[in-house]
Formats: structure tokens, C-alpha cells, sequence
């Protein structure tokens, strides 16, 4: 790498975000408990543990009772003094025994996120419920639901992470991509830069596929040079307090033949289609048709090869998934992806992918405005 690789020098101190009220969120989901038939729930997945308190350990769960002065996050002593910074305002519960908590509170239906559990961890659970006369129940989706919509504090966080996230891929084009350059050295530098530029961490490793290598969706990089000719399609985002970005931008190598710009004009304007049609009211299937159908107008149906988004947030991927007949209706503040692709084995592929957020009354707002166009470098 050259000096200018390595691009600015890293970023001054982050500028303040919204504070989260993560009472309130845990009294939103309290709401749910009666609708789910349940005294309390046991949350285990870690983006919900990190969404009702703000806690982001390794090993956290959150028991979320009828009672707030009920509730508790549940870890081990190593993270003892990071609970009390990150989650000052919920009751602590150190052990690795996260069930025993909740059996002590004597529910008589206690929920819990079976899909997040081990099947050895649930039949445990099980057993221990039964001989204390606590009816498990499964409540999967109870939090993540709440999750969808994000509020000013979330969406500033994704916003900062999404900026971060088009400042280095742009600097990637500019200043990194070259003939003779590996995928594995473009991810790398792009990924340090991330990190350079304020980010946390890369909220996923790096796709980074080029010539042929561009057909597959979910490419690994290897050590294949950029070749004239070559389409390159970089998939990638920043991590900034938990919230990830998703961007990918296709450009080409040199020059590019006349038949993949035509698949590279067909994927932009099916992407133009479904950012258009991620408005409130409008289902997540409607913004998939809108990409889907256009591809197969085309003759590139069979060449688009998965769902056209996802939500997006603490995790990479949640609700609502945007794929073909998703019946979940877009809300205001509805973060998600639209990324419609078409891959030609041994040609090479093309995905152009924005992070939105869906307004009140109008178009949604694209978070990732990097340059749409086609660009040969």
C-alpha cells in the first residue's frame, strides 16, 4: 500500500447522538405481555438485550416482568462495572444462570425466544419451569416487532454509520481500485478505513467480488487481480454504537462491454423502482415487485437471485424482509435495504444497494447517496 491508501488520519472524537430511553422501550414491550398471554419474558437475543437497556456485553439477558422494579439484566461478574455504565437503569442480576432469575420471580407463564435458544438450553429450561410450576412459552418476535420503526436516536447512529460507509467506498474507488489490485487488499484497506473514519467496526465482512467472481451474491474475497473489463461489486458497511449500514456500489474495470451495460442500466433503474416504492402503506412485497418485475421485463428475472432487501438496524438483517410476497406494510421510520442484483455466471454481476428510511408523506430518505451510475475506473 502507498501512503495515499491509507487515506486521512483517523477521525476526531465522535460527535454526541440522541440519548436512548430505554425505560420507555421496555415499557412498550411490557404492553405486549398480556396481548402474548405471558407474566414476563426472558430475552435472550443480544440486539434485543441492547435495545430494552443499552447493554452490549457478550452475555446479557433481560428478564422483563409486569412490574418494572421486576425487571432485570442478567450477566456475570466480568461485566459487572460496563452494566452499570451502559444500563444504569434496570435492576442487575449477576449469574450465568439466566433461568434461575426468572423461576425465583415465580411467573405462572413466563415467555421466552425459543429461536434464540439452543435445543439442549431449552429442554433445560423446560424441565426447570415444570418443577416449579412455570409454564414456558414461546414469544418469538415480541421485541423484534418493536425494533422495526426506529426512533431519532437509532436513526441518527444509522445515519452516522451509513455516512461513514459511502465516505470510505468512494475513497476506495478514487484513491484504492486499480488494475492489479487483489479483492483481498481493497477489503482490507476499505475495511481499515471504516475504522479510520470514526466507525466502530465493520458491521459485516466485506463483499468484495470481481470479473466472474461478481456472479455470486455472497462472494468471499480471494487474491484475484482486477482485470481490464472487469465489473467490481463491493458490498459493505460501517458499525457505529450497533447499527449497521449496507451499501453496495458495481463499477467497472477499464471499459466494459455493451451487454453487461445493459444489465448494469437494468439493475439501476429496477433499484430506482423500488426505492420509489418504499413509501408508508406500501407492503415490503410491493418494493420487491417493483425491482422484480422490471428485472424480468428485461429477460434478467431468472438472473436476480434473492430477496430484494431487508430491515436494518442492530442487526444486519431484520424485519421486514423485502422479498416476493412479504405481506409486512412499510411504516414511517422503517429502516431498510433495496439491492437488486442480476449475476451471469462467468460474466460477472451487478447490485446496487442504498439503506432508506421510510417517511410520513413522500419518498423515503436514502441514508447511502453515493453515485448510482455506471462509473469505469
Amino acid at each position: 500500500m502507498t501512503a495515499t491508501d491509507h487515506g486521512p488520519q483517523p477521525a476526531g472524537p465522535r460527535p454526541a447522538f440522541p440519548a436512548v430511553d430505554h425505560a420507555s422501550r421496555r415499557a412498550r414491550a411490557r404492553a405486549r405481555l398480556a396481548d402474548h398471554d405471558v407474566d414476563g419474558i426472558l430475552v435472550t437475543a443480544p440486539a434485543n438485550v441492547r435495545w430494552l437497556t443499552g447493554f452490549s456485553g457478550s452475555n446479557g439477558q433481560v428478564l422483563l416482568a409486569a412490574d418494572p422494579a421486576d425487571d432485570r439484566l442478567v450477566t456475570d461478574h466480568r461485566y459487572e462495572q460496563r452494566a452499570a455504565v451502559e444500563a444504569p437503569g434496570i435492576g442487575l442480576a449477576l449469574t450465568r444462570d439466566p433461568i434461575s432469575v426468572a423461576l425465583t420471580a415465580a411467573f405462572t407463564r413466563l415467555g421466552v425466544e425459543a429461536e434464540h435458544l439452543s435445543w439442549g438450553a431449552a429442554r433445560r429450561w423446560q424441565h426447570r419451569a415444570e418443577e416449579q410450576g412455570t409454564t414456558l412459552s414461546g414469544t418469538e418476535g415480541v421485541i423484534e416487532a418493536l425494533r422495526v420503526t426506529k426512533d431519532a436516536a437509532e436513526q441518527a447512529r444509522l445515519a452516522k454509520a451509513c455516512t461513514i460507509t459511502v465516505e470510505a467506498l468512494e475513497w476506495l474507488f478514487a484513491e484504492v481500485v486499480a488494475v492489479g489490485r487483489t479483492e483481498r487488499e481493497l477489503a482490507r484497506a476499505l475495511e481499515r478505513h471504516f475504522v479510520d473514519l470514526g466507525a466502530d467496526d465493520v458491521a459485516f465482512p466485506s463483499i468484495v467480488a470481481s470479473g466472474p467472481n461478481a456472479a455470486i451474491p455472497h462472494h468471499a474475497p480471494t487474491d484475484r487481480a482486477l482485470q481490464p473489463g472487469d465489473l467490481l461489486t463491493v458490498d459493505c458497511g460501517a458499525l457505529v454504537e450497533g447499527y449497521h449500514a449496507d451499501c453496495t456500489r458495481t463499477v467497472a474495470i477499464g471499459h466494459l462491454d455493451d451487454d453487461l451495460v445493459r444489465v448494469y442500466d437494468a439493475v439501476e433503474e429496477a433499484q430506482t423502482r423500488g426505492r420509489a416504492a418504499a413509501v408508508a402503506g406500501a407492503t415490503a412485497g410491493d418494493v420487491d415487485a417493483a425491482c422484480r418485475d422490471h428485472l424480468a421485463s428485461v429477460g434478467l428475472g431468472e438472473a436476480f437471485l434473492h430477496g430484494t432487501g431487508h430491515g436494518v438496524g442492530l442487526d444486519i438483517h431484520e424485519a421486514p424482509a423485502v422479498a416476493k410476497g412479504a405481506a409486512a406494510t412499510l411504516a414511517a421510520e422503517t429502516a431498510l435495504t433495496v439491492e437488486p442484483g442480476a449475476y451471469l455466471p462467468g460474466l460477472g454481476g451487478v447490485r446496487i444497494e442504498d439503506t432508506l428510511v421510510v417517511t410520513a408523506d413522500g419518498p423515503p430518505t436514502v441514508l447511502t447517496p453515493a453515485p448510482r451510475e455506471l462509473r469505469i475506473l
